[in-house]
């Protein structure tokens, strides 16, 4: 992320804490995130130099018209400052920053193939365990190129039982043997 979204996450993160809104506004920047994500035109908008500021600015308010007045205003700030390709890295921020506010662990699992509901319970057990937090998120992403198998994380704990890290090792045993 960059310093410039964790600064404007900061900012309204203290802004929600005021308000007695910062659930709220979690709520409103998962929204935007995932919003973000997911729609490639919506990303090409953000980052173009040619479109106006002024319609981003009305495209943005209409998309998150339902959005609490904080989530209205950074989008004003952000299309005032000419940062709106920041909107989706301050929102990832600001739900990192609440979530550390909150004692709420992030693990992230990276699988082939999305996880089943049964798997994602058995992750969820051992993150807590791991962690010793009851308060735990997960974050699935899909990545083909592990080939089956898992990858772990959570804060600078790795573990990595995919097989494409399987294959590795024994490619160099094999490379050290010969």
């Amino acid at each position: 992320m960059s310093r410039a979204a964790i600064r404007y996450a900061k900012a309204i993160l203290q802004k929600a804490n005021e308000n007695n809104t910062e659930a709220v506004v979690f709520g409103d920047m998962q929204s935007v995130s995932t919003t973000i994500e997911d729609s490639r035109e919506l990303q090409a908008v953000l980052q173009s130099p040619i479109i106006k500021a002024n319609d981003k600015k009305q495209a943005l308010l209409k998309i998150f018209s339902g959005q609490s007045e904080i989530t209205h205003s950074l989008i004003n700030i952000l299309v005032d400052n000419k940062r709106t390709s920041l909107l989706s890295n301050v929102a990832k921020s600001y739900i990192d920053l609440y979530n550390e506010e909150q004692g709420v662990k992030v693990a992230t699992v990276i699988t082939a193939i999305p996880l089943s509901s049964e798997l994602e319970s058995k992750v969820m057990e051992k993150v807590k365990e791991l962690t010793g937090s009851e308060k735990v998120t997960l974050k699935n992403e899909i990545d083909p190129t592990i080939i089956g198998g898992f990858v772990l994380r959570v804060g600078d704990i790795q573990y990595n039982a995919s097989i494409a890290n399987q294959l590795g090792n024994l490619k160099r045993e094999f490379s050290k043997s010969i």
